[in-house]
């Protein structure tokens, strides 16, 4: 199986991971769920094009990560890398337990920037990765975004986040790899919360957790396990249809103390 740049490994890891079990193709596809022909036709590489409910169900059973299960060659991993992979770090520290991320595009086979309104929050968090789910959601497309980038569209909420009002639109880049979190604006999807968090996120590897801070100093950072983080998205851009203001007293009496400031500086000097 290989695409027409890469070589691609899903039948040879199958098979090595099936056999790292010990068990016969009788008793994965009985644990997965589906025929040992189909499970056979995947070991030898007559399944071109796996189905994508075949990739998930693989992926979670063996909790590896499916790009790495497509363009990882698992036989040439030691041991210890392959432990690893087993216990989860892999999948969590890279953001991508199941790494299919579901798309929809225009007539221009362009990717759409789909909007996830508040009241989809529920259906998202279980749905996140149905193609039907997805081509339900609003969709739009703006010309000035980067193309071959994913984007979406989250609501905020709260206040965590000022300047940046709440019940703003933030559009937002997917992120595949979560190690090049330092401090960076994202909506952060938790399994188990019914809010998307907007905070700045930077990744602790030796915890394998993210540090999620607010720009709001009312709020406390707070600090989640990878592993109970469902998606996160970088801030690109935010709508609004609120006016910002700004505080004409403060600034005089900012630019009077800058003024003074100079004017002690010189005086100094001389």
């Amino acid at each position: 199986m290989e695409t027409k740049n890469q070589k691609l490994f899903w039948a040879e890891n199958l098979k090595f991971l099936r056999n790292r079990k010990k068990q016969s193709q009788d008793e994965l596809a009985a644990n997965l769920g589906i025929t040992r022909a189909k499970l056979n036709s995947h070991e030898n590489g007559l399944s071109k094009n796996p189905p994508l409910e075949d990739l998930i169900r693989i992926a979670e059973y063996f909790q590896i990560a499916v790009d790495t299960l497509l363009k990882v060659n698992l036989l040439k991993l030691g041991e210890l890398k392959l432990r690893e992979l087993e216990s989860g770090n892999d999948i969590y520290i890279s953001g991508g337990k199941i790494r299919v991320l579901s798309i929809t595009v225009n007539a221009d086979n362009r990717e759409n920037i789909e909007f996830v309104p508040k009241k989809a929050r529920a259906g998202y968090l279980t749905s996140f990765n149905d193609p039907e789910f997805i081509a339900q959601l609003p969709k739009f497309s703006l010309p000035h975004l980067p193309q071959n980038r994913t984007y979406r569209m989250f609501p905020t909420e709260g206040d965590s986040m000022l300047p940046i009002p709440e019940n703003c639109l933030v559009i937002a880049e997917y992120v595949a790899d979560w190690t090049s979190l330092k401090n960076t604006p994202c909506i952060v999807i938790m399994k188990s919360e019914q809010t998307f968090l907007f905070k700045m996120a930077s990744l602790i590897t030796a915890n394998q957790s993210l540090l999620l801070h607010s720009l709001n100093a009312e709020y406390k950072d707070k600090e989640v396990w990878v592993g109970d983080v469902l998606e996160v998205w970088r801030y690109h851009s935010h709508i609004t249809d609120m006016i910002p203001t700004s505080d004409n007293g403060m600034m005089q009496q900012i630019l009077n103390y800058v003024k003074e400031i100079r004017f002690d500086v010189n005086s100094l000097k001389s």
